[in-house]
Order: C-alpha cells, then structure tokens, then sequence
C-alpha cells in the first residue's frame, strides 16, 4: 500500500452492511473511496473486474457484495446463491490479487456453522458437522470465500482476512413483507398495527427461541478494526486455515425479549401473541467472539439502541422502500 491515503474499494456499497462500511471509513477521515453500482460494475464478470481492478489501482477491498435473502429465497434459489456469491468472491479476490492488491477483507455469515454447532459457536466449529439444509448452497459458497482467502494467503503471501458476522440489523435493512428477517419484519408489523390501531400483533412460535443480534454500524466498526489489525497480532490470534474472527455481541435475548422491546420502542400499545402452532426453528444461536475481544474490539450499541436508530431510519424512509 502506498503511504498516500490508501484507494478502498467497498464492494457492494448499497447494500446494509456495504453502506454501513461506507460510512464509518468516512467518518474517519477516509476521503478515497471508490464505489461501483451493479450496473456500473457486474461483479459475476470476470472480465470487467478484472479491467476494474487494473485501471482503478486499489489498496484495500471491503468485499461486502453477496446475493442475500432469507429462508424462502433461499429454497426457492438455491442455484442462483450458490452461483452468484461463488462468481463475485472468485473474481473479485482473484482479480485483487492479480492487481498486486494486499489487504482485503471477505465477509461472510454465521450461517457458515454446522447446523447442530455446540453453542456459543466458536472458529473451530467450521466444518465439523452438516449445515442447515434450507441456505446450504448459500453457506457453501461462504466457506469458499474464507478457503480463497486462506490459499492466496499460503500461496502467495497476500494479507486477505475474513470476518463472519452474526444476525445483523440497521440502516438500510431489507423490510420486504416477505424476504426480510426477524429484526425488519417484527419491526414493520408493529408499525403497521400501531398505524392501523390494531389490536394485537402476532409473532411466530414460542417467543422461546434465543437469538444474537448486533447493529451494522457496530459490524462496520469491527470490519475496518480487523482490516487494519497488525499483522502479526492478527497471525498470534488466527492460523492460517482456521483465520477467520467472528463479529457479535456475545448476547443473546430471547425472541420474546425481541418482542417486547420492539413493541417499546416503536410504540405499539396492544397485546402481543405467540403462534405456537408455527416452528420455532434452532433453540439457540450465539457467536463465541472470544478471539476478536482478544484482539481489542467489542460492541458497544445495546438492541434497545440499535432499534431506536433503526425504526427513526425506517420511518424516515418508508416510502422509498421496496415492498
């Protein structure tokens, strides 16, 4: 990297966690950023990436473009989120290395664990067991990027780290009456029947399931501090086939507890009712982020916080949401 302020590529910057990344470099001072849209820049195109990467003589990559969606997507297009992640991270990490570029950071997703992983779940549980079925393909493809990683790293020296992150929520989340996950969905029908001056809002299973939550802008803290770790710190606190940290809270908090904080924060005065009749899904769900709290970082945005940003967010822009 050159001792100028370093050119950073933040792919996938419309979306949540790309925006977020955006953001927080920003904030510190970052002032050369460089960013593509899809139709400026089709990552699955091995040939415009790798022209990209050429011409534009980046230093560092925040690789935070993925095809994402929730369990319906998932099962109805296993193909494409197989197909789609496994392109953008071999051509993006690839045409980075090509273009001499040393750093970059692959982000990828909890879901990357064994579906019956021993919780909290800790780095060493990646491939110890069978994943969940309904966003395997999904969760290969994420393997692959920490695997690509790892190998130019062994091969060729180069300095790409991976960061996994827990359930993730904020600004610029997806709120789809359909695709959307836990945190955007209860928080949209709780608007809406606060709206509506309903009478009570129904929340799917026991409320019993426990779940970890961390707010993006925290995620995109912990990215840029990973990003930027001494090497040799980072290297005394991961292997080389085993180097990816992941990104949490270390809490969790029961849906019920989700439940009823959003109902404060958003203001909804009616009653709130479990469907018991509908799955509750895995019983627990917990990051072990005992390896980035050694390495100096921790989040610090309480859920009550992060959902106070989040629905000022959202009523800020409702009405440019996709439905």
């Amino acid at each position: 990297m050159s001792n100028q302020a370093p050119r950073i590529f933040v792919a996938g910057h419309n979306g949540m966690v790309g925006s977020a990344i955006v953001r927080h470099l920003e904030s510190l001072g970052h002032s050369n950023i460089v960013t593509r849209s899809h139709s400026q820049l089709d990552l699955k195109d091995m040939h415009q990436v790798q022209s990209f990467f050429l011409e534009e003589k980046i230093d560092q990559v925040y690789l935070a473009a993925a095809k994402v969606g929730g369990i319906h997507a998932n099962n109805s297009f296993p193909a494409e989120f197989i197909y789609d992640n496994l392109m953008i991270e071999l051509n993006v990490i690839h045409s980075a290395h090509l273009a001499g570029v040393q750093q970059l950071l692959f982000l990828g997703s909890s879901c990357i664990y064994p579906k019956f992983s021993q919780q909290p779940m800790r780095e060493d549980a990646l491939l110890t067991g069978v994943l969940e079925p309904t966003n395997e393909p999904y969760a290969i493809a994420k393997i692959a990027g920490i695997k690509l990683c790892e190998s130019y790293n062994r091969q060729y020296g180069r300095d790409y780290r991976s960061a996994m992150p827990t359930n993730l929520y904020g600004k610029n989340d997806n709120f789809h009456h359909e695709n959307s996950h836990v945190i955007p969905a209860m928080m949209r029908r709780f608007h809406e029947a606060k709206e509506t001056g309903a009478e009570e809002v129904t929340v799917w299973g026991s409320g019993e399931p426990m779940r970890e939550f961390l707010h993006v802008d925290d995620m995109a803290d912990a990215s840029v501090f990973i990003m930027n770790l001494n090497h040799e710190k980072y290297a005394d606190n991961t292997q080389p086939m085993l180097s990816h940290i992941n990104i949490g809270t270390g809490v969790d908090c029961s849906i019920r507890e989700l439940a009823e904080t959003m109902k404060r924060v958003v203001g909804f005065d009616g009653e709130l009712v479990f469907d018991t009749s509908k799955l509750d899904g895995t019983p627990r769900k917990l990051m072990d982020v005992s390896r980035l709290k050694a390495l100096g970082w921790e989040a610090d945005t309480t859920l009550e916080k992060g959902l106070k940003d989040t629905y000022r967010w959202y009523k800020d822009n409702i009405n440019n949401l996709r439905d």
